[in-house]
């Protein structure tokens, strides 16, 4: 058993998309690096800082709750974030 993989933590809900979730409900939006392309929505576009204030706050509530997964499961995540890290990144 790799213990490095079970002491790592998987988070679920962190990211960019939750955080524009949270911020502004249903707004359409485009990212392209760390610039918001897009901005489909009456309410005003929030600024970078407010949205990785909002994903440390995400970050912060995840580190919060002691998740235990299966085995199975962390393989089954860890392979699914390995594809897309590859299918990103090339």
């Amino acid at each position: 058993m790799d213990t490095n993989i079970n002491q790592s933590k998987i988070y679920q809900l962190y990211g960019i998309d939750t955080a524009m979730h949270l911020l502004r409900p249903g707004a359409k939006w485009e990212i392209s690096n760390t610039t918001i392309t897009r901005w489909e929505d009456s309410r005003p576009c929030p600024t970078m800082d407010e949205v990785k204030e909002t994903m440390e706050k995400i970050k912060a509530f995840e580190d919060s709750i002691d998740t235990i997964f299966t085995e199975e499961q962390r393989k089954e995540i860890l392979g699914q974030q390995q594809i897309y890290d590859k299918a990103v990144n090339g």
